[in-house]
């Protein structure tokens, strides 16, 4: 079993200010990161875990490209899609105010042009993310491949989901298999379709709801926040392929963003090792 990631990885360059310029100011920046971001969170979070991945998006060509495929590789994750030599892949600049506030604006890049998803399998996870709808190519392709591609389909609206046009919305869902959404995003999806078998509701400290199930979260010193939800949703998928069932799977995934949100960056999901041992330390593996 693998997981197929069709969303897009970009790269984050976080600039922290005191405050963010008021309209035609300026401000200069305390600190200055720069991080491969996007659906890298998510795989880097399942891989180790030790599901095998693979990146369905695309890739393209200058610096940025370049540092997300060293993270790729460094991870572990193939990237077969071939790559666009005429762009870059794109950018999200993330300004972080002195309260923790983030506001982001970002340039789209290569990621923004999936013009085709190639055939998976019966037992592939295919993950979609709800920022992939928001690009005009990558919402037509993945509207008009989506409901032919074999596997389990694992959807993340993510905060942006009111934004998505209501068409490739409602083919989203419909073909998903799981939604894994925080409680804001379940509150805009609403009455929508449901999955066919299964929605989460991520809760933070609180842990998550699987269908009508609460899992507990786990009590930790939270340093960074960012992050945490890809952490779940890697090692949720990591745990289903392990043939977990998907309460316990939950589990393992509350465990996961509970050592994430202790960790700074927004790739900072555990090794298994890690994870079992914080399971053991909790009281119980």
């Amino acid at each position: 079993m693998r997981l197929v990631h069709l969303g897009n990885v970009v790269v984050d360059l976080v600039l922290t200010v005191d405050e963010l310029p008021e309209r035609g100011g300026d401000a200069l920046a305390g600190s200055t990161d720069r991080a491969t971001g996007g659906g890298f969170n998510v795989m880097a979070a399942a891989s180790r875990l030790g599901l095998e991945t693979s990146y369905y998006g695309v890739l393209g060509t200058g610096p940025f490209a370049d540092q997300a495929r060293v993270d790729l590789h460094r991870e572990g994750i193939d990237f077969p899609q071939p790559q666009r030599p005429e762009l870059d892949t794109g950018f999200v600049v993330v300004l972080v105010d002195s309260g923790g506030e983030r506001t982001f604006v970002t340039s789209p890049g290569a990621e923004a042009t999936l013009s085709d998803v190639p055939e998976t399998d019966e037992g592939d996870l295919v993950y979609v993310s709800g920022y992939s709808l928001l690009h005009a190519v990558n919402r037509e392709t993945l509207v008009r491949r989506l409901p032919e591609l074999a596997g389990t389909v694992f959807f993340d609206p993510g905060p942006l989901v009111g934004q998505i046009p209501a068409e490739a919305l409602d083919v989203a869902l419909s073909r998903a298999d799981w939604v894994s959404c925080n409680a804001r995003e379940a509150a805009v999806l609403g009455g929508g379709p449901a999955a066919p078998r299964g929605v989460i509701v991520r809760l933070g400290p609180d842990g998550c709801r699987v269908g009508d199930e609460l899992v507990p979260g786990f009590a930790v010193e939270a340093v960074d926040l960012n992050g945490a939800g890809d952490a779940h949703s890697g090692a949720f998928l990591a745990s289903l392929a392990a043939g977990l069932e998907p309460l316990e799977a939950a589990r393992r995934a509350n465990a996961a963003a509970a050592i994430a949100v202790t960790r700074r960056g927004p790739a900072t999901g555990p090794t298994r090792a890690e994870l079992d041992a914080f399971l053991r330390d909790s009281g119980g593996a």
